[in-house]
């Protein structure tokens, strides 16, 4: 692969979908879908979207991107962390299994990953951890989950020589919707940002590399890109350093 070095390589960034029953023109059948706000930021922050939908997958597709984003959505199936289902927990098997063994796989091979949401939760799951199925159950008075369809807001701070420290400052705040979080975080995870309450709003691995989980929703604030620009950033430097190595070791055959 050759890179134009006249202008910034656009990294291809993998976005995990929803595939369920949706309507478009006088259609309704199942779909694969995400919400335009994860594309946009994306594309806003100079990467290529790739969808990825639960269907047929294959997780050595990793190794034909640059990064890869596992998006918000429903819950997390707790059958993938040994516990018994809370009566509100609604999850998708089938989306379970892709996230779990794409995010396996990213993180076998170093790809930049930025798990969004569920994506944090599925994140943690997939390296052990466990989640709280229901926060009200823990934090009465939490808002994360303010009303259906309307957004929160939260405020946390984040961890010195974090990636979320160096992206955010140690203060900020981000748009929320979840109803579920981190409860007994996974080996090889650190906490990076936390709200006042306690709920963790950032993991990172404790072994290097550009992974970040994140609890809220940054994709719903597009005058805020400075997560998609540094994954970005990331996913370009991947590139770059895997293509150097090809050309490196191509010159030596």
């Amino acid at each position: 692969m050759s890179l134009n070095v006249s202008e910034p390589y656009r990294p291809r960034i993998g976005l995990t979908t929803y595939y369920q029953e949706a309507a478009w023109g006088v259609w309704t059948a199942d779909a694969a879908l995400l919400p335009g706000t994860y594309v946009e930021a994306v594309v806003a922050a100079g990467g290529t979207p790739v969808l990825l939908p639960p269907v047929g997958t294959d997780p050595s597709v990793v190794e034909l991107l640059d990064g890869l984003i596992i998006a918000g959505g429903t819950d997390v199936g707790p059958e993938q962390y040994g516990a018994a289902p809370h009566a509100l927990t609604h999850a998708q098997p089938s989306r379970d299994s892709h996230d779990l063994s794409l995010t396996r796989a990213a993180l076998a091979a170093g790809v930049p990953l930025f798990a969004i949401c569920r994506g944090a939760q599925i994140l943690n799951v997939a390296l052990g951890g466990s989640l709280i199925q229901h926060v009200p159950d823990v934090l009465p008075e939490s808002r994360y989950q303010p009303a259906p369809g309307v957004f929160g807001n939260v405020d946390f701070t984040t961890a010195p020589g974090s990636i979320s420290q160096a992206l955010l400052g140690p203060r900020a705040n981000a748009p929320c919707y979840h109803h579920q979080a981190l409860d007994r975080v996974a080996e090889g995870l650190r906490v990076t940002a936390a709200a006042t309450d306690g709920t963790i709003e950032a993991v990172e691995t404790t072994s290097g590399g550009w992974v970040l989980g994140v609890q809220f929703h940054p994709e719903q604030n597009p005058g805020d890109l400075r997560l998609f620009t540094g994954f970005i950033h990331a996913a370009r430097t991947y590139r770059l350093t895997r293509t150097e190595g090809t050309v490196h070791v191509e010159q030596h055959v």
